[in-house]
């Protein structure tokens, strides 16, 4: 497994929670995990029912096996200021020009630097050792800017190397960019059983692809169970309403005669049979669509309950059942 997971995904397809979910996956027999968020939703905190993160870097959770996953919200004016102390020592002035609001200013109108320093932090966290020469974290989880945006937000340093053609800005962003675009990094899409979502999730493919940035897995997410197969439905369509009424009055639910509580219930039945067995091709449909690209295709279930902190390590279960651990 590569050693910077990036999770992008459609708004709506639940990215935060598969990144944090993918995040307790990987940290099993005790291995660490740093989960990042960069979109300044604070949600992290939510999913694991915690106090806000600060732009620090806070153990939130356990996995099983004993591994630690922790969490960083990156502020990009703190991590501005961590990169003038970094490569210009400019640690006390630093904080003089956030004081006079100089470098809200900078992040505000080049939106590029403020990419650059989110996927900065995010990779010197990959690369970061401890004392002995081991990495501090085995893998680090970024929950990306949806699909629309993720290209661009990772190949922003790219551009960067090319305007600056020299001194540490031009350093840094090649030091980023060959981790992003190398083995240590796959950019796995997020997605639903839905024609708009799926064809963002293509089209994400397709410009990461043309980036040459490391496309990874295909992930499904809330994939509600199936109730009948083609089957099944083939039989809906195809027996008598007298013979279904019969079947209800059959089971208790009504007696056989005209007009009854059996009788009464065939048309609704057959009208949620219809609208499964739409919902049923849609789904195929749009699960073909996804096997063309030609990427590893994990499938997450919706959960009845909804999501909470126990609904995520199931999540991470399931994560680990199809072999990403």
């Amino acid at each position: 497994m590569s050693r910077l997971q990036v999770v992008s995904g459609k708004g709506g397809t639940g990215k935060t929670t598969v990144s944090a979910a993918l995040a307790l996956a990987l940290a099993t027999e005790g291995k660490r995990t740093l989960l990042v968020e960069v979109e300044g939703r604070q949600g992290i905190a939510q999913l694991f029912e915690t106090e806000a993160l600060p732009y620090e870097e806070r153990k939130i959770a356990v996995a099983p096996g004993g591994g630690e996953v922790y969490a960083l919200a990156i502020d990009p004016e703190l991590a501005l200021l961590d990169y003038l102390q970094m490569f210009y020592k400019m640690g006390g002035a630093g904080r003089a020009l956030k004081k006079l609001g100089a470098i809200d200013f900078a992040t505000t109108i080049a939106p590029g630097l403020r990419d650059v320093l989110l996927t900065g932090k995010a990779c010197e966290a990959v690369r970061r050792k401890d004392r002995s020469g081991r990495f501090v974290y085995d893998y680090v989880v970024m929950d990306a800017p949806p699909t629309g945006r993720v290209t661009r937000f990772l190949n922003v340093n790219d551009e960067v190397a090319g305007l600056a053609k020299i001194g540490p800005i031009h350093n840094q962003a090649q030091a980023v960019m060959r981790v992003l675009k190398s083995r240590e990094t796959a950019v796995h899409l997020v997605t639903l059983l839905e024609e708009m979502p799926v064809q963002e999730t293509a089209d994400g493919i397709s410009e990461l692809r043309s980036a040459k940035l490391p496309v990874g897995r295909i992930i499904v997410n809330m994939v509600r169970p199936t109730i009948l197969n083609q089957a099944d439905l083939d039989l809906a369509h195809a027996v008598p309403r007298t013979a279904v009424a019969k079947s209800l009055s059959g089971a208790g639910l009504g007696g056989a005669r005209r007009g009854g509580l059996a009788e009464r219930l065939v048309d609704p039945l057959l009208q949620q049979a219809d609208e499964y067995a739409e919902r049923f091709a849609l789904e195929r449909e749009q699960r073909g669509v996804l096997t063309e690209l030609g990427l590893p295709l994990h499938e997450l279930p919706l959960l009845a309950e909804g999501m909470d902190l126990a609904g995520l390590y199931e999540l991470a279960s399931e994560l680990r059942q199809q072999g990403i651990s």
